[in-house]
Protein backbone atom coordinates (compact mmCIF):
# COMPACT_ATOMS: atom_id res chain seq x y z
CA UNK A 1 0.00 0.00 0.00
CA UNK A 2 2.65 2.62 1.01
CA UNK A 3 5.67 3.59 -1.47
CA UNK A 4 8.71 5.33 -0.54
CA UNK A 5 11.46 6.63 -2.22
CA UNK A 6 13.85 6.81 0.78
CA UNK A 7 15.97 4.41 1.84
CA UNK A 8 15.23 4.91 5.46
CA UNK A 9 12.02 4.33 4.99
CA UNK A 10 9.02 6.26 5.56
CA UNK A 11 8.93 9.29 8.01
CA UNK A 12 7.19 8.76 11.32
CA UNK A 13 4.11 11.00 10.31
CA UNK A 14 3.63 9.08 6.82
CA UNK A 15 3.52 5.58 8.87
CA UNK A 16 0.79 6.65 11.30
CA UNK A 17 -1.17 8.11 8.03
CA UNK A 18 -1.37 4.79 6.88
CA UNK A 19 -2.28 3.30 9.90
CA UNK A 20 -5.58 6.12 10.46
CA UNK A 21 -6.33 5.28 6.54
CA UNK A 22 -6.75 1.32 7.57
CA UNK A 23 -8.46 1.65 10.62
CA UNK A 24 -11.14 4.26 9.37
CA UNK A 25 -14.63 3.09 10.13
CA UNK A 26 -16.77 2.79 6.89
CA UNK A 27 -20.49 1.45 6.65
CA UNK A 28 -20.55 -2.43 6.17
CA UNK A 29 -21.49 -2.15 2.50
CA UNK A 30 -17.95 -0.81 1.54
CA UNK A 31 -15.51 -3.68 0.17
CA UNK A 32 -11.83 -2.29 0.36
CA UNK A 33 -8.87 -3.26 -1.16
CA UNK A 34 -5.55 -1.97 -0.83
CA UNK A 35 -4.40 -0.58 -4.56
CA UNK A 36 -0.87 0.39 -6.40
CA UNK A 37 -0.05 3.97 -5.14
CA UNK A 38 1.13 6.74 -7.56
CA UNK A 39 4.76 7.01 -7.31
CA UNK A 40 5.65 9.81 -8.94
CA UNK A 41 3.65 12.41 -7.57
CA UNK A 42 4.88 12.68 -4.21
CA UNK A 43 7.41 10.72 -2.35
CA UNK A 44 5.43 8.64 -0.41
CA UNK A 45 1.68 7.56 -1.15
CA UNK A 46 -0.75 4.96 -0.20
CA UNK A 47 -3.97 4.07 -1.63
CA UNK A 48 -7.12 1.74 -2.08
CA UNK A 49 -10.26 1.26 -3.66
CA UNK A 50 -13.96 1.31 -2.34
CA UNK A 51 -17.15 -0.45 -4.08
CA UNK A 52 -20.06 -0.33 -2.83
CA UNK A 53 -21.99 -4.03 -2.71
CA UNK A 54 -25.36 -4.40 -2.05
CA UNK A 55 -27.06 -7.89 -2.06
CA UNK A 56 -24.58 -9.37 -3.97
CA UNK A 57 -24.73 -6.19 -6.73
CA UNK A 58 -21.87 -3.68 -7.14
CA UNK A 59 -23.60 -0.24 -6.89
CA UNK A 60 -20.84 2.06 -6.90
CA UNK A 61 -17.15 2.61 -6.56
CA UNK A 62 -14.31 4.36 -5.57
CA UNK A 63 -10.86 4.88 -4.47
CA UNK A 64 -8.72 7.28 -2.46
CA UNK A 65 -5.43 8.00 -2.57
CA UNK A 66 -3.13 9.68 0.18
CA UNK A 67 0.03 11.85 -0.97
CA UNK A 68 3.14 12.83 1.25
CA UNK A 69 5.60 14.72 0.68
CA UNK A 70 7.97 15.87 3.58
CA UNK A 71 9.50 18.53 1.76
CA UNK A 72 5.53 20.22 1.41
CA UNK A 73 4.11 21.15 -1.89
CA UNK A 74 2.85 24.51 -2.97
CA UNK A 75 -0.31 23.93 -4.54
CA UNK A 76 -1.03 21.46 -1.89
CA UNK A 77 -0.66 24.39 1.11
CA UNK A 78 1.03 21.40 3.22
CA UNK A 79 2.65 17.87 3.40
CA UNK A 80 -0.56 15.81 2.48
CA UNK A 81 -2.98 15.45 -0.24
CA UNK A 82 -5.85 13.28 -0.24
CA UNK A 83 -7.02 12.78 -4.06
CA UNK A 84 -10.58 11.22 -4.40
CA UNK A 85 -12.84 9.35 -7.06
CA UNK A 86 -16.29 7.95 -6.79
CA UNK A 87 -18.67 6.72 -9.65
CA UNK A 88 -22.46 5.37 -9.51
CA UNK A 89 -25.27 4.42 -11.93
CA UNK A 90 -28.09 6.86 -10.94
CA UNK A 91 -31.57 7.32 -12.66
CA UNK A 92 -31.32 8.88 -16.25
CA UNK A 93 -33.73 12.06 -14.48
CA UNK A 94 -31.38 13.45 -12.29
CA UNK A 95 -28.90 14.10 -14.97
CA UNK A 96 -31.90 16.54 -16.20
CA UNK A 97 -31.95 18.52 -12.67
CA UNK A 98 -29.55 21.23 -13.59
CA UNK A 99 -28.23 22.11 -10.59
CA UNK A 100 -26.72 18.06 -10.10
CA UNK A 101 -23.28 18.87 -10.54
CA UNK A 102 -23.75 21.17 -7.41
CA UNK A 103 -25.60 18.60 -5.70
CA UNK A 104 -22.43 15.88 -6.21
CA UNK A 105 -20.06 18.59 -4.91
CA UNK A 106 -22.17 19.32 -2.02
CA UNK A 107 -22.35 15.56 -1.12
CA UNK A 108 -18.64 15.60 -0.56
CA UNK A 109 -18.57 19.03 1.33
CA UNK A 110 -21.06 17.91 3.26
CA UNK A 111 -19.65 14.30 4.00
CA UNK A 112 -16.74 16.15 5.32
CA UNK A 113 -18.21 18.45 7.43
CA UNK A 114 -20.29 15.62 9.38
CA UNK A 115 -17.57 13.73 10.04
CA UNK A 116 -15.36 16.85 11.01
CA UNK A 117 -12.73 16.00 8.27
CA UNK A 118 -11.32 20.06 8.51
CA UNK A 119 -9.22 20.38 5.09
CA UNK A 120 -7.92 23.11 3.33
CA UNK A 121 -7.62 23.98 -1.10
CA UNK A 122 -10.36 21.87 -2.21
CA UNK A 123 -10.58 21.35 -5.81
CA UNK A 124 -12.29 18.86 -8.12
CA UNK A 125 -14.95 17.79 -10.48
CA UNK A 126 -18.41 16.19 -10.94
CA UNK A 127 -19.33 15.19 -14.29
CA UNK A 128 -22.70 13.45 -15.74
CA UNK A 129 -22.37 10.92 -18.21
CA UNK A 130 -25.40 9.63 -19.73
CA UNK A 131 -25.95 6.86 -22.57
CA UNK A 132 -28.54 5.58 -24.83
CA UNK A 133 -28.03 2.24 -27.03
CA UNK A 134 -28.69 2.00 -30.46
CA UNK A 135 -29.49 -1.36 -32.66
CA UNK A 136 -27.25 -4.04 -31.57
CA UNK A 137 -27.42 -2.06 -28.20
CA UNK A 138 -30.64 -0.69 -28.16
CA UNK A 139 -32.07 -3.59 -25.87
CA UNK A 140 -29.38 -2.30 -23.26
CA UNK A 141 -31.69 1.41 -23.01
CA UNK A 142 -30.51 4.60 -21.57
CA UNK A 143 -28.56 4.49 -19.08
CA UNK A 144 -26.24 7.71 -16.73
CA UNK A 145 -23.73 7.53 -14.42
CA UNK A 146 -22.05 10.56 -11.92
CA UNK A 147 -18.65 10.60 -11.27
CA UNK A 148 -17.21 12.90 -8.30
CA UNK A 149 -13.33 13.48 -8.42
CA UNK A 150 -11.45 16.03 -5.62
CA UNK A 151 -8.52 16.80 -3.51
CA UNK A 152 -7.82 18.83 -0.78
CA UNK A 153 -5.36 18.61 1.66
CA UNK A 154 -6.15 17.48 5.38
CA UNK A 155 -5.91 19.29 8.48
CA UNK A 156 -7.31 16.49 10.98
CA UNK A 157 -7.06 12.80 11.16
CA UNK A 158 -6.87 10.82 8.09
CA UNK A 159 -9.50 8.42 9.45
CA UNK A 160 -11.66 11.11 9.27
CA UNK A 161 -11.25 11.78 5.98
CA UNK A 162 -11.39 8.22 5.01
CA UNK A 163 -15.04 7.84 6.61
CA UNK A 164 -16.22 10.69 5.12
CA UNK A 165 -15.37 9.41 1.43
CA UNK A 166 -16.65 6.03 2.40
CA UNK A 167 -19.88 8.00 2.89
CA UNK A 168 -20.10 10.27 -0.03
CA UNK A 169 -19.41 6.89 -1.95
CA UNK A 170 -22.69 5.39 -0.39
CA UNK A 171 -24.46 9.07 -0.94
CA UNK A 172 -23.22 8.73 -4.67
CA UNK A 173 -24.98 5.17 -4.61
CA UNK A 174 -27.83 6.03 -3.28
CA UNK A 175 -27.66 4.47 -0.13
CA UNK A 176 -29.65 6.04 2.60
CA UNK A 177 -27.65 7.76 5.62
CA UNK A 178 -27.06 5.63 8.37
CA UNK A 179 -29.90 6.03 11.39
CA UNK A 180 -28.96 8.36 14.31
CA UNK A 181 -27.04 5.39 16.80
CA UNK A 182 -26.27 2.83 14.40
CA UNK A 183 -22.49 2.23 14.39
CA UNK A 184 -20.22 1.65 11.65
CA UNK A 185 -17.92 -0.52 10.95
CA UNK A 186 -13.99 -0.73 11.25
CA UNK A 187 -12.27 -1.68 8.02
CA UNK A 188 -10.54 -4.59 8.97
CA UNK A 189 -12.10 -5.88 5.96
CA UNK A 190 -9.37 -4.03 3.95
CA UNK A 191 -7.36 -6.52 2.01
CA UNK A 192 -3.82 -5.84 1.44
CA UNK A 193 -2.47 -5.88 -2.37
Amino acid sequence: MAAGKELDGPPPEFESAVRQLRAAPLRPEIRCEEMPAPQRIAPYSAAMTGDIVVAGDEIGTGRIVMLHDPSGNDAWHGTFRLVTFARADVDPEMLRDPVIAEVGWTWLTEALEANEASLIAPSGSVTTVASEGFGGLADDGSSAQLEIRASWTPTSDIGDHVTAWGDLLCTVAGLPPLAPGVAMLSSRRVRRG
